[in-house]
Formats: structure tokens, C-alpha cells, sequence
């Protein structure tokens, strides 16, 4: 049995709890498998194909890192939380050592998360184009640039065209990103189980356009306008997509990734625990 530590670097109580986290899985006969510092080694893969579990320590950004060195390989994920939010974790810090023993046990919940399959196409500056194939659990983002201006695009649902938009941009998140980018956005908060997108756009320039949510079947397609060439950004789980400074942004397709994330909770009830803590502030009223 072997077990991927993703850790938080910039954290030093993480670093540490992943280091007694790693002696605690010798003592077990299990191996343990470090994903490197990202900061340090930006261009290094790491390779989950051969691991039982990963454990992610840190936030949300972390456990979203350990997302995309899993893929859709299938392995589950245990998110314990030394960050700030901490809203996809499972558990904390004085719980690490029991809670991977469950998961390792096969005692926890097991939430299967739809993720997106999203195609970016652009052009450079010579003319010529690419197109970029991105993978995300939390959400596609279409976002103004350095300068400012408001962007402009047109936004389709499964060939039909639904609105020209101005704006600062355009989410499209999965049931697990509403409660992040597309939340702040005016979004609504989703249950885990709902296997479509929610599409919010971001500080419309009207008071006509709303949020609203597909079925898994649908594909959203973005394009931007020719007529307000400015500067855009397109972003998978916060990741800029793309060479953005040697290219523009057209083009957008966004669809249900073709296999789920598996994050690793106590119970089905854990989601509603989270939304009350994070969102309602019950645990500062009790």
C-alpha cells in the first residue's frame, strides 16, 4: 500500500504534520510518497497512478492541487485542513493520524464529485492557434485583464445561444466550485449530488442577467466578441490556461469531465456541516 502526501509548503504546521503523518505510515508498513514543493519544482508531474490514497494538508487550494495530480484515476482523496477555509477538508490537524487510519480502514464516506472538461482555444500574436485541454473540480473562469476594461462574449448552452454579455467576466463551476468563485459571484450554494454546472456571470453589465444551472448532458460554450478586442484571461481552478502573454483568448467549451473526484468525508451530512460553519456561522453562535 503506498499513500501521496500533498502538503502546503508555505505552511510550516503542515510540512510538519505531513512529516509525522510519514512516520506514523512506517510504523504501519505503508509507504508514503511526497508531491514536491510547486513553487520550487513548477514544472516537475507527480504520479498518483500507483498510490491507495492521497492526503492533501492545507486548504482548499491544496486539496484542488492534489485534484489534479489524481485526475480521473480514481483515487480517493482525504483532505485534512490547515488553511484559512478549509470548506472540501475532512477533517484537522489534531484528527490527521485517526481519520487517515479510517480512510485507510475503508470507514469513511466516499463523495463522488463531477469535475469539468474544458477545451481553450487561442491566437497568437503571428496569427496562428492552439487549443489547450484543462481538467478542474472547482470551476472554469473568464476574467478581464491587468487593464481593466470590461470584456465582452457570447454565452451558449448545448448549441443555443443564450446572451451577449459585458462585463468582468463569466464562472462555470461544478455542484463542489458553487460555494467558491461562482458563490462570490452571486451564485447559489449546490448540493455535492447535482451533477450539472452552475454558469454565473460576473458583474454583468445589465440587470437582466442571472446565474443558472445545466443538466450534466449540456456543454457551455463561450466566445468572445471580435468587436472588443481587450485583454482576457481564462483561468481551471484558479490556473491561468494558456500563454497569456503571447496570446488571446476566443474561445471556450466546457462539459462534465468524463470520470469524478473522490473526496473522502465522515458522513453524507458533512456538506450541510461545512455550509453552516463557513456560510450561516453556526459554530461561532453555539
Amino acid at each position: 500500500m503506498k499513500v501521496l502526501i500533498v502538503p502546503n509548503y508555505s505552511r510550516p504546521d503542515a510540512v510538519e504534520g505531513a512529516r509525522g503523518l510519514e512516520s506514523w505510515l512506517d510504523g504501519q508498513g505503508i509507504e508514503a510518497k511526497w508531491a514536491h514543493d510547486k513553487k520550487l519544482f513548477p514544472s516537475r508531474a507527480v504520479d498518483a497512478s500507483d498510490c491507495n490514497l492521497v492526503v492533501s494538508l492545507g486548504g482548499d487550494g491544496t486539496l484542488l492541487r492534489a485534484a489534479r495530480i489524481v485526475g480521473y484515476s480514481g483515487t480517493p482523496i482525504l483532505g485534512i485542513s490547515y488553511g484559512h477555509l478549509g470548506f472540501l477538508t475532512s477533517a484537522g490537524p489534531a484528527d490527521l493520524i485517526a481519520t487517515v487510519g479510517e480512510a485507510l480502514a475503508g470507514e469513511l464516506h466516499v463523495s463522488h464529485r463531477a469535475t469539468l472538461d474544458i477545451e481553450s482555444e487561442f491566437v497568437r500574436t503571428d496569427g496562428s492557434t492552439y487549443t489547450v485541454r484543462s481538467f478542474a473540480l472547482n470551476d472554469f473562469a473568464l476574467s478581464r485583464g491587468g487593464h481593466g476594461d470590461i470584456v465582452e462574449f457570447d454565452v451558449s448552452v448545448s448549441g443555443i445561444h443564450i446572451d451577449r454579455l459585458r462585463g468582468d467576466g463569466f464562472v462555470v463551476s461544478t455542484a463542489t466550485g458553487s460555494t467558491g468563485y461562482a458563490l462570490a459571484a452571486g451564485g447559489p450554494i449546490v448540493t455535492p449530488e447535482f451533477g450539472g454546472m452552475v454558469c454565473v456571470p460576473v458583474a454583468p453589465h445589465t440587470i437582466m442577467a442571472r446565474a443558472f444551472l445545466t443538466s450534466p448532458s449540456d456543454v457551455v460554450e463561450i466566445d468572445m466578441s471580435q468587436e472588443r478586442p481587450v485583454i482576457r484571461h481564462f483561468f481551471a481552478d484558479g490556473q491561468p490556461v494558456g500563454d497569456e502573454d503571447a496570446s488571446w483568448a476566443t474561445h471556450a467549451t466546457v462539459r462534465r469531465g468524463e470520470g469524478d473526484i473522490l473526496l473522502l468525508d465522515h458522513s453524507t451530512e458533512s456538506f450541510y456541516g461545512s455550509v453552516s460553519r463557513v456560510f450561516y456561522g453556526q459554530a461561532a453562535r453555539r
